[in-house]
């Protein structure tokens, strides 16, 4: 059995917290990694978005296409991508920092089904009046749909502009400024909408704009090279919708994952880490660091140590590069590989 864990943020992005890794006990995750063979991936782009997409074949189109892969799953079936040009249009919170506008995403917040459909229906209302066909669909809270009559534009991952200023991360290109235009448009109706007033009342965070990011149109093949997919994140269970092959939500640990699997190949997203470290949760992505020691990397050892595991790969996908280590049962034996901090991997 191979399996290849997918960990974004395996290593704190910077050198401005070096003390981030003190007393950070993880020999079972040093231990695999001292182990390995250690390789940095070609490719020039990175994020999990852009991995997925590579490894499941799809090609990059203006964006990669994460909208119309995604709509395949929180569509349910009852829509369907075809021919169109989609983007996704999520909802999410701006605020002023001195000359910076800065966005957060929906893990920073929540909103429920009746807010989300409220505000839609807001914006279909105004937006009907115009010439252009432009309907924004709440297929998910936080995941809201615009099947797209504008030319497409290049734009930002929602994964890269999140807890970051949007200055210079707005749609760009030939039509850019089109999909400009609209987003001020929509923050402007939104600021001013009673729901918000009432969610800074209670103290949360207003829902004053939509991040336009993923567009594309349905790619014509995607290709799985895994038998199963495990995976709470909505991208990798798309893809391998999109593929055939089989999903499951990612367990509690690999013991749980071992017991659900059949001898095959095997790919695992381990997300608890990115977030955190996004929104510079030093102390939340430690902690969710020391989880997956304990219900991961220590299990996950043992199975490679008793041969129930015949090779894991682990690929850490950071801000600038991401690395993938290759671990064989036999690996083991090499004594003169010793463990060294976690720090030691860190770009």
């Amino acid at each position: 059995m191979h399996l290849h864990l997918l960990i974004p943020t395996l290593f704190w992005p910077g050198t401005s917290l070096p003390e981030i890794y003190r007393d950070l006990a993880l020999p079972s995750l040093e231990n695999i990694l001292a182990k390995s063979l250690c390789t940095n991936d070609k490719d020039g782009s990175t994020g999990t978005e852009a991995w997925l997409c590579r490894a499941f074949g799809v090609e990059q189109q203006h964006d990669w296409p994460v909208a119309p892969i995604t709509l395949q799953m929180d569509g349910k079936g009852d829509l369907k991508a075809e021919e169109d040009y989609w983007i996704r249009a999520d909802p999410v919170h701006l605020r002023i920092e001195r000359d910076e506008v800065v966005l957060a995403d929906s893990r920073i917040f929540k909103i429920s089904a009746d807010e989300s459909d409220q505000l839609t229906d807001f914006l279909n209302l105004h937006f009907s009046e115009g010439d252009q066909e432009i309907v924004f669909m709440p297929l998910q809270p936080d995941r809201w749909y615009l099947r797209a009559t504008m030319s497409p534009a290049k734009t930002h991952l929602l994964s890269e502009a999140a807890n970051k200023s949007i200055n210079e991360l707005l749609p760009f290109g030939t039509n850019g400024m089109n999909w400009c235009q609209l987003f001020n448009e929509v923050q402007m109706l939104l600021h001013e909408h009673p729901l918000n007033q009432s969610r800074e009342e209670r103290g949360e965070l207003a829902i004053n704009s939509t991040w336009f990011w993923g567009g594309g149109i349905m790619p014509k093949s995607v290709v799985c090279p895994y038998t199963q997919v495990w995976s709470s994140d909505v991208l990798a269970g798309s893809l391998a919708l999109a593929s055939g092959a089989d999903h499951s939500q990612l367990p509690l640990n690999a013991a749980t994952w071992y017991q659900s699997s059949a001898s095959a190949n095997h790919l695992v997203l381990l997300n608890a880490l990115h977030g955190k470290a996004q929104y510079a949760d030093a102390y939340g992505w430690r902690e969710s660091l020391k989880e997956l020691e304990q219900n991961w990397f220590d299990p996950l050892s043992e199975m490679l140590q008793q041969g129930r595991l015949k090779q894991l790969t682990l690929t850490a996908i950071g801000a600038n590069k991401t690395k993938n280590f290759a671990l064989r049962r036999a690996d083991l034996r090499k004594f003169w590989r010793g463990a060294k901090p976690l720090s030691t991997y860190a770009d």
